[in-house]
């Protein structure tokens, strides 16, 4: 039985949004303001800090759908075996690991973030608005996780269909994904 008994056993975070839709425009059309407008972080990057802090709250629901989606916006598919326990091994680029030792320190230990972990973000070369998205996008995928594991929402198994697949790689370059997907399920204002 789901945990919220209204919805179906198999629900998805959108089946979630349409049960409670109270906000659910705007927090959709903020993932697409966070994730996919104007930003020093590639939109493959931004969707690799949301999958690798769903990973680090194994959240399995989100940690898929954005590894998925970092996977379409052109991040190696090889890095994700390894990228939450250990993103240096895995494969990641070089410059995107203090952004996310930062966004780790801050999703497990956030009263302990400091001055020093900021440097070391700066001193990879990237500004203070890599930083502030970085955080943001952290901040977004805790609270979403909280929503998914909270509610119940599991992943498919076999991960994404094929044709999820395919409509991804299809609105790729659209900026409002999350918005198209609230329409869809009747949820715009």
């Amino acid at each position: 039985m789901a945990r919220m008994k209204s919805l179906p056993e198999s629900a998805g975070v959108m089946d979630v949004l349409k049960r409670f839709p109270a906000g659910a425009w705007q927090l959709c059309e903020f993932h697409d303001i966070k994730l996919r407008e104007e930003s020093p972080l590639s939109v493959g990057e931004r969707e690799l800090i949301a999958a690798y802090v769903s990973g680090l709250n194994a959240c399995h629901f989100c940690y898929g759908a954005h590894k998925t989606i970092a996977e379409v916006h052109d991040m190696d598919a090889g890095i994700f075996d390894k990228l939450v326990e250990d993103p240096a091994l895995a494969g990641v680029d070089e410059k995107l690991l203090p952004i996310l030792a930062y966004v780790k320190k801050l999703t497990l230990t956030p009263s302990r973030m400091s001055d020093e972990d900021a440097e070391a973000v700066y001193a990879a070369g990237w500004d203070e608005q890599a930083l502030y998205d970085a955080v943001v996008v952290c901040a977004l995928f805790n609270f979403m996780n909280r929503i998914v594991d909270g509610c119940g929402v599991k992943p498919s198994k076999g991960g994404p269909s094929p044709e999820m697949k395919d409509r991804l790689k299809r609105t790729k370059d659209s900026r409002e994904t999350y918005r198209n997907g609230a329409r869809a399920m009747g949820l715009a204002p």
